[in-house]
């Protein structure tokens, strides 16, 4: 998979994903991806300070992530 292909997956992932998070008032942002394998994304509205953001990031986000693109080995979310 080229990093474009890995770029367009993981915009995909976070397309299924942002309906969820926007119906609990947040939203999810792509900052970066590095070596293909780390996916950096910003949490956004509600979803900052969201005690169960992590459980989210990891549970929902970095799972539907993977299930696109399965060379990811971690999602991260970067504060502003």
């Amino acid at each position: 998979m080229t990093s474009e292909e890995v770029k367009l997956n993981v915009e995909k992932a976070l397309d299924e994903i942002r309906p969820f998070l926007e119906s609990d008032g947040g939203n999810i942002s792509l900052v970066a991806i590095e070596n293909d394998r780390l996916v950096k994304v910003q949490l956004e509205g509600a979803c900052v300070d969201c005690t169960v953001n992590q459980m989210t990031l990891k549970s929902g986000v970095e799972m539907t992530i993977k299930k696109y693109v399965p060379q990811i080995e971690s999602v991260i979310n970067i504060d502003k």
